[in-house]
């Protein structure tokens, strides 16, 4: 009688100490499950974040801090610094001659250069940096912005621009090195268009400030600009303002592409798992 009593609480306290962990729960990876039904969850430890955080109903002040902040006020610091110092070692080790339209230092030229080149490098950093955020928990995905439908031409578009259905198509199955090559080719494609909108917006009045700081030579003649320091002081304005521009949208489309997809991170559309 005693040895019964004896096994009877081993096996609970082994069930109770050990409860039992599924990849597959529906309501997050490695969350326990219930050691007397299927169906019932327990309360994930305390400071623990779940793989799957639930969409926000509305913007959060952490929200709000991670979009301005470090991925505004920090990428327009980073940006800015980054492209003052490449124009300080490209413009003031050459002999050519500086100038507006003119090869082979060409500020028009290098204005369209780094609009394309930044556009394409954030865009990348930021599905790297905010889906890893999102798949540890760091940031709650944004939930309040409705989802477009697919009825009208505007928000089937805004639908392709959010690769919305093809997430949800690759929910379904596993990755490949095809699907994942096509998929960056996406990302290839979506930041290109961000390029070409901003540059329609910054090449003009970039161009405007040159010529305003430049000198012009002859009549018909180009804008010529010394060494230092226009160049690199229009490069250091030109990558923050496109940065202040690019970043938080960036940041913002992962958030809220993520919220749109019940909180499932980017990295989990790639590899076509539920869970990664």
């Amino acid at each position: 009688m005693a040895k019964g009593a004896k096994n009877v609480l081993q096996t609970w306290w082994t069930n109770v100490s050990k409860p039992n962990f599924r990849e597959t729960s529906e309501d997050g990876p490695g969350l326990p499950l219930s050691n007397y039904t299927t169906t019932e969850r327990q309360t994930p430890p305390r400071g623990r974040l779940p793989d799957k955080r639930a969409p926000s109903s509305h913007l959060t002040l952490h929200q709000f801090l991670y979009i301005a902040g470090s991925h505004g006020i920090g990428a327009l610091i980073i940006s800015g610094g980054i492209n003052f110092a490449l124009a300080y070692a490209m413009y003031t080790t050459t002999d050519d001659p500086i100038r507006l339209w003119q090869f082979p230092n060409t500020l028009a030229g290098d204005t369209a250069v780094t609009v394309i080149v930044q556009c394409l490098m954030t865009w990348m950093i930021e599905m790297i940096i905010v889906n890893r955020d999102l798949r540890k928990g760091n940031i709650q995905p944004i939930g309040f912005i409705s989802e477009p439908s697919s009825t009208q031409r505007l928000s089937r578009w805004a639908r392709w621009f959010m690769l919305l259905d093809q997430s949800k198509q690759q929910r379904k199955r596993r990755g490949s090195a095809k699907r994942k090559a096509l998929y960056v080719l996406a990302q290839v494609v979506r930041a290109l268009l961000v390029a070409f909108v901003s540059f329609c917006i910054l090449f003009g009045p970039s161009v405007g400030i040159l010529t305003a700081v430049g000198s012009k030579v002859g009549a018909g003649g180009d804008w010529v600009y010394a060494s230092r320091w226009a160049p690199e002081v229009f490069k250091l304005v030109l990558g923050g303002v496109l940065a202040v521009m690019t970043t938080p949208f960036f940041a913002m489309f992962w958030m809220v592409k993520c919220g749109w997809n019940g909180g499932i991170h980017e990295a989990v559309m790639i590899n076509g798992n539920e869970y990664k």
